[in-house]
């Protein structure tokens, strides 16, 4: 537990860990806060966890919106759920659908735009709030609601991350229906710490509180969406939104060094870092130093291995080829460890296992529940859409479909896309039981999967505590294998990551970057001895607690 935690922090930091009972830590300290309200009103860390996510659709739409997926893995205080609420396509979607509107590449592959009306799956998020809050909730949703209503009426003013991040996007996006009007005052990003306000959303926000969440999919908010998107000749249809439903999908999960790390199952990409782990449960990490180059090296060959895999077979669970435990299965993922080489990087291909825009946020009580909970809308502002009446923007999680006819993630109607969001959590065994040990998520695009590594085994091999793993520098394997790192990553692990044949690319990527954390970890098998959390600089995050 935290005792054997080495509580030295060498890496530059503006954050300490932040100890309490409850807590709720988000990367915006307004959504911490609405999620402390919640539990100080006498509300769980589910109730938190909602209240945070309404209000980070407000104060940090450059990450999501009322249009967003999440998922979230919830430890009740006595066992494990996992909820996908990621959207399916419309309907009509189909490879003749884009070769008639789009026509195809050279390579004959259909073309599929990454924004606009044809990117946008049916909106998962708000009813993955409906369904937490029946199963989970103690609080009326009218009371989490609040905080983002207030916010978004009585406007915030611009933080420094969100505001650069704002910037970034509007020149691509201005062009897509609504997005001006909501997202330009001005005709222009907002600036740090200019007031941004957004009645639309709290309009939206009010008639769920009044009416119910089932309005965003069935009643008057529903029918906007739907005279919206054929005014712009979209595919989706009333009955998308009418027929939409999350699952609870439970988790996956692996064994690393005595604890079990879970993830959401396919369509995400969780099992990608659970994939690394496994494969390096093979390889004694812990012989290594923590920031040379051996320790960053295999970790990386293990990250590529995992997504050379995931990109071949992770797809809506009812299509996928194999099965999420055949991928997972450690004599496998042992055969993937032989293929790393110690002095020199590779080009993975995938294996053959045997047959048979974002934000995150963690939330815990007094009382034992945690929740791991992610929500986003993709690429930033996601599809740049946004529906006027009720400020509803839109993910563009369409575009994770393939157009390849023979991948099982081949785009086609009501089918849920590959995903990137993942919220992950971590339990151990004591006496035969299970007992929860820490949610943790970090946000950013294909970042997720590798964040999560190289934390957790910062964590459970190298002792390093939550802020200290948070604040240290990262890498990030890009979808062509090359590397990025971050500034502050030692030179000489650097020039022994180039020795060893790795190729240093950066990409101008100012929404993922090298993404965000927030974790929350259980001090002692005691409940009332409570939590401590990090916070990631990275963003506008804090930690808030009592």
């Amino acid at each position: 537990m935290s005792s054997s935690f080495n509580w030295y922090n060498p890496y530059p930091t503006v954050r300490m860990p932040v100890f309490g009972r409850n807590i709720c830590s988000t990367s915006h300290p307004y959504a911490a806060q609405a999620g402390l309200k919640m539990m100080q009103q006498g509300g769980n860390a589910i109730d938190a966890a909602i209240a945070a996510a309404a209000a980070l659709m407000i104060v940090e739409p450059v990450s999501n919106g009322l249009g967003s997926d999440c998922f979230a893995i919830v430890w009740d205080g006595h066992e494990l759920h996992g909820l996908n609420a990621s959207g399916v396509s419309p309907a009509d979607w189909s490879l003749d659908y884009f070769a008639i509107k789009y026509g195809r590449d050279a390579q004959g592959f259909v073309n599929r735009p990454m924004r606009g009306w044809d990117s946008i799956t049916v909106p998962g998020a708000i009813a993955g709030w409906d369904t937490l809050h029946q199963r989970f909730g103690s609080l009326p949703l009218a009371d989490l609601l609040q905080p983002a209503i207030e916010i978004a009426e009585r406007g915030h003013a611009v933080a420094p991350i969100v505001a650069h991040k704002w910037a970034a996007a509007v020149n691509e996006l201005s062009p897509q229906p609504g997005f001006a009007k909501a997202f330009m005052p001005h005709g222009r990003a907002p600036h740090t710490g200019e007031m941004f306000y957004f009645q639309a959303a709290a309009n939206a926000l009010k008639q769920i509180a009044q009416k119910g969440i089932r309005d965003f999919y069935e009643g008057e908010i529903a029918s906007s969406i739907i005279r919206f998107a054929q005014e712009h000749q979209a595919a989706l249809k009333a009955s998308d939104l009418a027929n939409y439903r999350p699952d609870w999908v439970g988790t996956i999960s692996t064994r690393v060094q005595g604890y079990d790390v879970h993830e959401i199952p396919p369509n995400g990409q969780g099992i990608g870092a659970l994939m690394a782990m496994g494969i390096l449960e093979n390889l004694n990490l812990g012989q290594y130093p923590v920031d040379g180059v051996e320790s960053q090296h295999v970790q990386i060959e293990a990250m590529k291995l995992a997504f050379a895999d995931i990109y071949r077979y992770v797809a809506d669970p009812r299509s996928m080829e194999v099965s999420p435990e055949q991928m997972l299965n450690p004599k496998y993922l042992a055969k993937r460890a032989e293929q790393i080489d110690l002095w020199h990087a590779t080009q993975f291909k995938f294996g053959l296992p045997n047959t048979g825009g974002t934000i995150y946020l963690s939330a815990a009580d007094e009382e034992g529940r945690m929740i791991s909970f992610i929500q986003s809308n993709y690429m930033g502002f996601g599809s740049g859409v946004v529906e006027p009446n009720w400020g509803i923007s839109f993910q563009n999680r369409g575009y994770g479909f393939s157009s390849d006819p023979q991948s099982p993630n081949v785009v086609a109607g009501n089918k849920r896309p590959f995903h990137t969001i993942i919220p992950a959590f971590l339990t151990k065994e004591v006496n035969g039981k299970t007992v929860p040990q820490m949610s943790f998520g970090v946000m950013g695009g294909d970042m997720q999967p590798q964040g999560h590594l190289q934390t957790l085994l910062r964590m459970l091999v190298y002792q390093q505590q939550p802020q200290t793993a948070c604040d240290a520098p990262r890498w990030k394997v890009n979808r062509d294998f090359s590397l990025d790192v971050e500034a502050n990553m030692d030179p000489q692990t650097v020039k022994g990551l180039i020795e060893r044949g790795h190729v240093l690319k950066k990409v101008d990527d100012p929404y993922m970057d090298f993404g965000s954390g927030q974790f929350i970890w259980r001090l002692s098998d005691r409940i009332s001895d409570g939590y401590v959390a990090a916070s990631d600089s990275r963003r506008d995050g804090l930690a808030a607690a009592y």
